[in-house]
């Protein structure tokens, strides 16, 4: 979520690059170079971002055609589609690969085995239709300094050589990056499939799910709830399309200070936490429909949301009224933004990443002494540190914490607001940092965020496999690993083999 739910100034000029209309490309071109940072980490500590992305789109399409499979058998008196189905998937399995995904074009390379789970081999990029379409943190820190590059150059050449204003300059830079991307250049083919992507998830993101003939909806994929989170923090950047929107509508006359110019851009940066509660409600209803006891977290999730639009609205409202029926509402706005922060951080902690939940132990490390709380092995014990977060830390406990702290730091980034005018040379300048804090926050989010979703698809991976390797696994937690390096005998017994835990960090 974002960490200013506030609505910005519209009317206001703007100072240098920070002018309203060239934050929006700004805070967009930083969210892809931090994506590239994100790229970089998952593959130092062995993260397989790109199995735990699209898995559930994977396990989705195979429900669809084993669906479509056993129709096909009862309207026909042989099952040779279903058998080819089946001989298609042994393929993949055999080649240790992932049927690529029809409509995000990605083959998983060596992640999903026939007997093997999410650790047992290394972590391998993944490719697109084409040769030289991988996507690399390299590739991502290059486009995102070019596009800086260009998105100043662009208003600079337009304004002092060309005569042009900072409106149609705008306009300029989205329509060179689009003849950019257009030009099929085999270098930026990589953009393209990523474009497209992208647009096939966005559009994801409308589709209805609904449950037809009363039968159950279809889950929402982990990719596009993890897509729905990182649009909740551009709502500042929805916000000012809405915004520009507006401007090119009345251009070249300035907008109107009328009630309806700031309801618009208000519910345009509304618009990912509607999405976001929307999928809320989606799950809630797949859970009522498999009598799962936690669907109650779906309706606490919803409200985490809607925590969001609460002070969105009252800060458009403010805009619409006097000055000093504004200032009375101010109180009010700053508690909707604490609960709102608070809310956020404690499902960041707990439910995103899955730690601190168990308070017991929390308490039984900070009485006990530094190595204090049982694994489950005998004769081992983990440090205090693991027992106030969790067992399992790919990224080590000194990184985990300091992301932990960041992000809770920058949840009540909001604060600066009190101290804008001695910081901020504009309105305008203190709306840009803000909406670049909170991309640098989602950035880190990500990291814990991915490593713990891997962590509860490895545990469910395990589980499913049955027999004895299903009951030994079935004692750990979802976010620790099983002890290989102690249990090398044990490990013989199994029937799949296991990557040691040469990358487990703690």
């Amino acid at each position: 979520m974002s960490s200013t739910q506030e609505v910005g100034s519209i009317f206001g000029e703007g100072v240098g690059p920070a002018t309203a209309m060239l934050r929006s490309p700004t805070v967009i071109i930083a969210s892809i170079g931090l994506w590239g940072m994100n790229v970089y980490f998952f593959r130092l500590f062995g993260i397989n971002y790109v199995r735990v992305l699209h898995l559930d789109l994977v396990k989705e399409k195979e429900a669809m055609a084993g669906t479509k499979s056993s129709s096909s058998q009862t309207n026909k008196n042989n099952g040779s589609s279903s058998a080819e189905l089946s001989d298609g998937k042994e393929q993949f399995a055999d080649n240790g690969n992932v049927p690529p995904d029809s409509r995000t074009g990605i083959v998983m390379i060596g992640t999903s085995g026939k007997n093997s789970d999410e650790e047992s081999t290394p972590f391998t990029p993944y490719l697109m239709d084409h040769p030289g379409a991988e996507v690399t943190a390299p590739k991502l820190f290059f486009l995102s300094f070019f596009l800086l590059a260009l998105l100043h150059l662009t208003p600079y050449v337009w304004i002092h050589w060309l005569g042009g204003d900072i409106m149609t300059a705008v306009f300029a830079f989205y329509g060179s990056v689009a003849v950019g991307i257009a030009v099929p250049l085999p270098s930026t083919r990589w953009v393209r499939h990523i474009l497209m992507v992208v647009l096939q998830r966005a559009a994801e993101l409308i589709n209805p799910r609904c449950a037809c003939n009363g039968t159950m909806p279809r889950p929402i994929p982990f990719i596009d709830v993890f897509f729905a989170d990182g649009m909740c923090s551009l709502s500042k950047v929805f916000f000012d399309w809405g915004m520009l929107s507006l401007i090119a509508t009345h251009y070249p006359h300035p907008v109107p200070a009328s009630t309806h110019s700031i309801v618009i851009p208000s519910l345009v940066a509304a618009l990912p936490y509607l999405i976001r509660a929307r999928q809320c409600i989606i799950m809630h209803t797949v859970g009522r429909y498999k009598n799962d006891p936690k669907r109650y977290q779906h309706t606490l999730n919803t409200i985490k949301y809607l925590t969001s639009i609460f002070p969105l609205s009252l800060s458009a409202f403010q805009k619409t009224v006097s000055i000093e029926a504004a200032e009375k509402l101010e109180p009010l706005l700053l508690l909707l933004l604490a609960v709102n922060a608070f809310y956020a951080l404690t499902w960041d902690i707990v439910m995103d990443w899955g730690m601190l939940s168990d308070p017991t132990a929390v308490l039984a490390a900070s009485v006990v002494g530094e190595m204090c709380v049982p694994t489950g092995v005998a004769n081992e014990k983990k440090q205090c540190a693991h027992a106030m977060l969790r067992p399992r830390l790919r990224f080590g406990v000194l990184a985990s914490t300091g992301i932990l702290i960041a992000d809770a730091v920058l949840r009540f980034s909001w604060l600066l607001r009190f101290c804008e005018t001695s910081l901020f040379p504009s309105k305008d300048v203190f709306v840009l940092v803000t909406q670049f804090l909170e991309v640098f926050r989602r950035a880190i989010w990500n990291l814990l965020r991915v490593e713990w979703e891997q962590s509860k698809q490895t545990k469910a991976k395990r589980l499913e496999q049955g027999g004895e390797k299903g009951k030994v696994f079935e004692a750990y937690s979802d976010e620790e690993e099983f002890p290989l390096m102690t249990n090398m005998s044990l490990q013989l017994q199994m029937s799949a083999p296991i990557r040691p835990a040469s990358v487990i960090r703690s």
